[in-house]
């Protein structure tokens, strides 16, 4: 036989030996899956469906009208041993509660590679989906919610990814968890378009590298992104506001690109420590109680860009030395009271984070009702001759005089 021959045969062997198996009420579900050869499809029709079940083959079960696989409070509703296995369309709820164990709506064993979990609805379940040692993995378009009378400490996370690469964690909607996605040593992922609220961290994040983080939402948590230990992250557009420590936490971070975010409304906005080589570029820092918390040795960053606006305290500096931002087009400071004689749109005298006003209106906010005043500014511009009335600061040599953002003023109320 030629190798033509041979490799139409290939191809086709495939698509001819698969089948489909439909699954109705009152059926066992576990023993059609048992039944099922490498590569069918089990059909599931609406109903309830008691299951704890285990897939050791490539198969893809999929719910017709959301049917309802259920774990009766025991271990795994379902649990995965082989690779290419697709999971689509039930509700699954119910698993058991012990953290030990690690019970879990979906739980991917290592080697469970190339699986794709999508448009499930996942409720009361302990952690929603453990995902450990699988390669590849998609998760789409799931709705998780974890035991929400469970105390944070005692529930497990919403997503579970550890030693993980290439995965794509997308469009997925996660609350009452311990963390919304909880990520461990993976790399070379996307998180995209995920909802995160009512958490600990809505994403809890460490030891990962190369990862893109774009589009999503992390709003009425503990914290929003917590990003530690990692390197060359994009992390770009997403939204977080309402957090109640803080937005977007960068922690021992280099090599990174973070714009064109938005941190409205949290405790801190930005919490940045010990990060370096990173550039920070068209963020909007808005109505935060601290709009930057910077420290740590977090220097050599490019700062570009930025809008800080109506912060409470725009930046919470602790270093030895002045760091400079906006060397090359400025930042936005909303309590910037310089000048533009000439109207270039830039301020002709630097703006100073920790400067002398600044600390007299930390310690006495009714003071800021007099930061147009001369005298004020004639107290910037003595405090700025007199060395020894400053304390280190972030300098910014081109204080821009508009907002990037043209949409900011609808930040103002988050």
């Amino acid at each position: 036989m030629n190798f033509i021959a041979r490799l139409c045969i290939a191809l086709w062997m495939p698509v001819a030996l698969s089948a489909e198996l439909l699954v109705q009420p009152g059926d066992d579900l576990a023993a059609v899956i048992a039944k099922a050869g490498v590569g069918d499809t089990v059909t599931v029709e609406r109903g309830h469906y008691p299951s704890q079940l285990v897939i050791d083959k490539p198969i893809h079960l999929k719910g017709l009208n959301h049917p309802t696989l259920d774990g009766e409070f025991s271990n795994d509703v379902i649990r995965i041993r082989s690779p290419d296995v697709i999971i689509e369309g039930f509700i699954i709820r119910n698993s058991g509660n012990d953290l030990t164990a690690q019970n879990a709506g979906i739980y991917l064993q290592p080697g469970a590679d190339h699986a794709i979990i999508r448009n499930n609805v996942i409720n009361y379940t302990l952690f929603g989906l453990w995902i450990e040692k699988c390669n590849n993995v998609q998760v789409i378009n799931n709705n998780i919610t974890g035991m929400r009378d469970l105390a944070s400490a005692q529930r497990g996370n919403g997503i579970l990814l550890y030693n993980s690469h290439h995965a794509q964690i997308i469009d997925n909607h996660i609350s009452f968890a311990r963390d919304g996605i909880y990520v461990d040593i993976s790399h070379h992922a996307v998180f995209r378009s995920n909802r995160m609220h009512h958490l600990r961290y809505g994403t809890h994040y460490m030891n990962s590298h190369d990862n893109l983080w774009e589009n999503n939402q992390t709003y009425h948590n503990r914290g929003g992104l917590a990003l530690m230990e990692v390197r060359r992250q994009t992390v770009r557009n997403n939204q977080a506001w309402g957090n109640t420590d803080h937005g977007i936490m960068l922690r021992t971070i280099q090599d990174s690109l973070i714009e064109n975010n938005v941190v409205a409304g949290n405790g801190r906005g930005f919490f940045i420590y010990d990060a370096e080589y990173n550039t920070l570029l068209n963020n909007l820092i808005i109505n935060n109680r601290t709009g930057v918390h910077l420290w740590a040795g977090s220097y050599r960053n490019q700062v570009e860009g930025n809008d800080l606006i109506n912060n409470r305290q725009q930046i919470k500096y602790v270093a030895s030395r002045d760091e400079y931002w906006g060397v090359k087009t400025g930042n936005y400071w909303s309590n910037y009271v310089g000048w533009d004689r000439n109207g270039d749109g830039i301020g002709d005298v630097a703006y100073e984070a920790n400067d002398l006003v600044d600390h007299l209106t930390w310690k006495y906010p009714a003071a800021k009702l007099l930061l147009n005043s001369p005298a004020v500014q004639t107290l910037r511009l003595v405090s700025a001759q007199f060395p020894l009335l400053r304390s280190t600061s972030i300098v910014d040599k081109n204080p821009r005089m508009q907002p990037f953002n043209l949409q900011w003023s609808f930040w103002l109320e988050h």
